[in-house]
This record gives structure tokens, sequence and C-alpha cells, in this order.
């Protein structure tokens, strides 16, 4: 009976220095790829500000109010329609104080409105002739212009499917000049999709545009998105 409750307490002891050992890692093969997706754009937005200024706060968002409707009915004489014109965004600021010359101060009334709307054209040959009529008006400031697609998900989706392409040949590169071979998928870590468009520096003051029957605007052939994804696989046989 000794013999045997030596023998239990031996085992016992040695039970957790067995539970302690660390199991081999499976190798992996861990690799980011990178893709790219160009699509046509569908449409083009301009965005201009209609800016007022006044003693009260209420006197600047109604002199605002009264020009917006005036830019309105003004865009829309231009061919485009009502619903294709939206509010971007509006505020109402005290005006920053300005300086002359001289060094004095230069008296403006206290109050600034600025309505800041987005215009959507689907001509995209006619955004520059469009831009040009918008800047030889009165009453607004044209700010920039941006172009887009129906369904972004379609640019984001095809740059990810080109992301786990590259991803996977590289991989393989890997894998073979090493001698081994790939096993499962065990990991899709996501990365970022995103478009990327070159957006030129468009502002231009109203004096400048007085007269202007176009604006030298070439709409861009494509967009183009981006994606990165890291993948990894089991690593089969040994080197």
């Amino acid at each position: 009976m000794r013999s045997v409750a030596v023998a239990l307490l031996a085992l016992s002891l040695a039970a957790p220095a067995l539970a302690q050992t660390p199991t081999p890692r499976q190798p992996t093969i861990s690799v980011m790829g990178t893709g790219e997706a160009e699509l046509k754009p569908d449409f083009a937005r301009i965005h201009v500000t209609v800016a007022t200024q006044a003693e009260t706060v209420a006197q600047a968002s109604a002199a605002n109010s009264t020009a917006t409707e005036r830019v309105l009915a003004r865009i829309q004489g231009l061919g485009v329609k009502r619903e294709d014109i939206r509010t971007a965004n509006f505020q109402v600021f005290q005006t920053p104080q300005q300086v002359g010359p001289d060094g004095k101060e230069i008296k403006t009334p206290k109050f600034s409105a600025h309505h800041r709307l987005q215009i959507t054209t689907r001509d995209l040959d006619g955004v520059g002739r469009l831009a040009g009529e918008i800047l030889a008006s009165g009453d607004m400031t044209f700010q920039s212009v941006s172009f887009g697609l129906d369904r972004q998900e379609q640019g984001a989706d095809k740059a990810r499917e080109a992301a786990v392409r590259d991803a996977k040949r590289q991989a393989e590169i890997y894998a073979a000049a090493a001698g081994v071979s790939l096993g499962r998928l065990l990991e899709i870590r996501d990365g970022s999709a995103q478009p990327f468009e070159p957006q030129p520096d468009m502002r231009m003051s109203m004096a400048m545009a007085k007269g202007a029957e176009s604006v030298p605007i070439v709409p861009p052939a494509t967009i183009r998105y981006t994606a990165n994804v890291q993948l990894v696989w089991e690593m089969a046989g040994q080197p």
C-alpha cells in the first residue's frame, strides 16, 4: 500500500508539469494584399456658397434666405432639377474683424450667414459649362467640384477582391520559394477600402468669374478605389 501511495504522489506531482507543456504552434504564412479597381463616375457635385451679412443674426438669416431663393431660381434656370439641389451646410457666425492697408479696422456688418448648396449633375461633359454659368451669376461663390458613383460599394468590393487575389499570389510565391505549400485559410483580417480621386483646387472668386462661359474642368475617366487585406494560411509540408 505504501508503494501505491508513493506512485500516486509521484503522478500528482508530475501532472502539473505535463499540463504546462506548450502545444507546438502550427506554422503559418501571413500576407498583406493590396488591390485597386477603377470605375467610370456617374455624377458630379458642384458646391457653391450663398453669403450674406447683417447687423443681427435674424437679419443675416433672413437676407440669406432671400438670396438663396434667387440662387435656386437661377440654378434651375440653367436646367438643373430642384431635387438635384440640396443644403450641404448652413451657419451664422460673427463676422471676423477686417483691417485695411492703413491698419485701421474696416467697419463690416456684425454677423455673416453662409449657406452651402450641393448641386448634382449627370452631364459630366457639361460640368465646366455649368460651373462657368454658376460663377457668372451673382449671390453665390463657387467652392469645389467632386465626382462619384451611384453605388460606391461596387468600387470598394472590386478592390477587396483584387486585394485577396494579390495576397494569395504573394503567399503562393513565398510558399514555393520555401519548399512548402498552402494549407487551410485560417484568418481574413479586413483592412481599408476607399476611393482615391485627386481633387484640383477649384476655388475661384466672383471677380475672376465675371463673363466666364466655361470653367476648364476635366472629369476623371475613372474613380480609383484601393483596398488592403491580411490573410493567414496554414503551412503544409516542411521545407
